[in-house]
């Protein structure tokens, strides 16, 4: 006679199973773009983390509503009310306690990453390339030009200053006296934007370079990268800048 598994111990190894294939997701399954950018490989580990995390939630909550639809289900020739269960006291305290620390350790650690990528300094430091307006599409792009990859350690920042408005982005290059719908700027050299909006609130978003940044009227933001990688890239307005920016 096979003896069977007890509850707790059958419980253990499907949270441990659980716990694992939520590692093995978040650590093999990419669902980001190209890494584009010194800051990126920073803000790709929190979104293992946080994809690991989502992984496990999702297939836990999801297997237990299976499981419950199937175990507890209603057969056809039961009429009877079910059972009368007002509380489990143990329970409850485990499933607060467990997602709050999981909210406290979400929060600690995303301040910490957003921290380390220069989020709490006058000057954040997020790697960025390129940008490139393209007007046959009316899309702008951002990426590093390859005739301009030389790249010089002792350099002081590039200076730009980007205009944000409907529906476009605006960069003046005060050392050379040039204003463009275009942006580059050289491979593995800082860079620092200036930013400002004429009209409403914008959001300055390259994916591939993990950069996100709001844009709001009256207030300049300032916003500094180091580009790591040749290329052309998308530059999205995401947030109320209306249709035309798109990428």
């Amino acid at each position: 006679m096979v003896m069977p598994i007890p509850p707790a111990i059958l419980t253990l190894l499907l949270g441990m199973g659980l716990v694992l294939s939520g590692l093995w997701v978040g650590q093999n399954v990419s669902l980001l773009p190209l890494d584009a950018s010194s800051n990126a490989p920073v803000y790709d580990e929190l979104f293992k983390v946080l994809f690991s995390i989502g992984t496990i939630l999702f297939i836990g909550i999801i297997g237990l509503i299976v499981y419950s639809l199937v175990r507890f289900r209603r057969r056809p020739s039961d009429l009877s009310d079910g059972v009368a269960i007002e509380g489990n006291l143990p329970l409850e305290i485990l499933w607060t306690a467990i997602p709050a620390i999981v909210v406290l350790f979400v929060g600690i650690y995303s301040y910490d990453i957003y921290e380390r990528m220069g989020g709490m300094t006058p000057l954040n430091d997020h790697s960025l390339h390129a940008a490139h307006a393209d007007a046959s599409d009316s899309r702008t792009w951002a990426g590093i030009s390859p005739a301009m990859a030389e790249s010089d350690d002792g350099m002081a920042a590039v200076p730009v200053d980007v205009t944000a408005m409907q529906f476009a982005f605006i960069f003046h290059y005060p050392d050379a006296g040039i204003t463009s719908g275009e942006l580059h700027v050289p491979l593995g050299q800082p860079v620092a934007l200036t930013l400002k909006a004429n009209d409403v609130i914008h959001a300055f978003w390259v994916p591939q370079f993990r950069l996100k940044q709001d844009v709001i009227p009256g207030q300049p933001t300032l916003l500094s990268f180091t580009p790591t990688r040749t290329g052309r890239f998308p530059i999205v307005c995401a947030e109320l800048c209306g249709p035309a920016v798109t990428s």
